[in-house]
């Protein structure tokens, strides 16, 4: 899947200045003490280091936890990880997992050591967020024309020799923009020319003449050095299997013509960057940049999907790749949303207290999966009931004839669209098959 995220490897017996740098500061997350800032809790962990509760391996159901409470599969994110790592290493693809998705330093470390070549962003304060933890190669999927962040950016490469940072670039009054911000910098930044995914899609080049107007304005300036291009197929106007193909087949081949053009020589580089790859077509990109003809350069095919870790049980369920191509594998919903049953004021109707607050809504409401009565602790499927909508504190319910649902009762949902899941939650509890809670999971957003 690429190199590993330390840019010198260690001679045989020698551990890397920033790999032990970058594990000193993920072992002091668990020096955090546990108090009023992180929802779900048990209250009477108040003052536990986030290590000392974890090393209790309290039971999600009677260890004191309170609801709602958001956890998150062991298992299921040990397998999402292990299967995007084998998938890209198949497939020829260097991997830089979309960070904004779950922005935990703890799943960032734990996605390198799974041969991430390393980790993708989209504004300046995620990149200080993952270099506070040792992370050594961003790539930031966005164009950057902010001064401060820009003279931050410079004095991180400055500082850090073996750090690298590559982002979009899509207008040339955005290459004036850097070059003012970055003169008298140490180092040129590195950048990719965003090439549009179509006319009225998000940011990027619209045309291929402009592409090279972009291109030729970041060679004219000494503060950035053109490494490569790239895009985003998830931003193709109603897209199929064949619109997105075909713009993917225009990432390769404005590559192969700038190559063509001499845009990559005499920059002292040691590949082109080629990128693309949300969580929607990553078999696409796969196939695309299967058919990159040799260049003047080795190419650093650069996926960048984020969803995968925890994926979900709505939006990505429904449009991940696996679906198409089921024989590379199957990834798993690691989310599950726990609230409890507080009112049940008619036999079709029950509301949870878990809301707009603490569950994703821009895509789909919650689903619910299971349900542990309160009186037995047997947990059963959820037949039978729908979530039908949110309040801020509240979920509603509604109920088939015939449904045992009483209150007190705690209700297991399944969660669509983790990018905004994983941002309502500041400390996430990490559920072992039996139950334990192993691990917690810290978030900055």
């Amino acid at each position: 899947m690429g190199v590993a995220d330390d840019a010198t490897p260690p001679e045989e017996g020698e551990v890397s200045v920033a790999a032990t740098d970058r594990e000193d500061r993920l072992a002091a997350l668990g020096a955090e003490r546990v108090d009023h800032r992180f929802k779900g809790l048990p209250p009477d962990a108040d003052g536990l280091t986030v290590a000392e509760l974890a090393a209790q391996r309290r039971d999600l159901f009677t260890g004191g936890f309170s609801t709602p409470v958001l956890t998150l599969s062991a298992e299921s994110l040990e397998h999402n990880l292990a299967l995007l790592e084998t998938y890209a290493e198949r497939h020829g693809l260097a991997f830089a997992p979309h960070g904004k998705t779950t922005m935990a330093p703890q799943l960032f470390a734990r996605q390198v050591e799974r041969g991430a070549w390393g980790i993708t962003l989209a504004m300046p304060h995620q990149v200080r967020v993952a270099r506070a933890f040792g992370t050594g190669r961003i790539f930031l999927a966005n164009e950057l024309v902010d001064a401060p962040a820009l003279r931050w950016i410079a004095a991180e490469l400055s500082r850090d020799p073996s750090f690298r940072f590559i982002c979009y670039v899509d207008s040339v009054r955005g290459v004036e923009l850097m070059d003012e911000a970055l003169r008298g910098s140490a180092r040129p930044v590195d950048v990719v020319v965003e090439l549009a995914a179509g006319d009225g899609a998000r940011t990027g080049v619209r045309t291929a003449a402009e592409c090279a107007e972009v291109a030729d304005a970041v060679g004219r300036v000494g503060t950035l050095r053109l490494v490569g291009v790239a895009g985003y197929e998830g931003e193709v106007p109603r897209a199929d299997p064949a619109r997105v193909r075909a713009y993917l087949e225009r990432i390769v081949s404005l590559a192969v013509d700038f190559d063509k053009a001499g845009r990559f020589s005499g920059l002292g580089l040691d590949e082109i960057v080629v990128s693309a790859g949300g969580s929607a077509w990553f078999d696409s990109v796969a196939g695309a940049f299967a058919t990159l003809p040799e260049l003047s350069l080795p190419v650093l095919k650069l996926l960048r999907s984020g969803a995968y870790v925890s994926h979900d049980s709505g939006h990505y369920r429904k449009l991940t790749p696996f679906n198409r191509v089921p024989s590379e594998g199957a990834l798993q919903s690691a989310f599950r949303l726990w609230a409890q049953v507080v009112s049940r004021p008619s036999p079709e109707q029950a509301f949870v207290n878990a809301g707009k607050r603490d569950a994703a809504y821009d895509l789909d409401l919650p689903v619910a999966e299971v349900v542990r009565d309160a009186v037995t602790g047997v947990v059963r499927p959820a037949s039978g009931i729908s979530v039908t909508g949110l309040s801020d504190q509240h979920g509603w319910l509604r109920t088939a004839e015939g449904v045992a649902l009483s209150v007190g009762d705690w209700v297991g949902m399944g969660l669509s669209h983790p990018c905004t899941v994983f941002d309502k939650w500041g400390l996430i509890p990490v559920v072992s098959g039996d139950g334990a809670v192993s691990d917690y999971i810290r978030t900055y957003f």
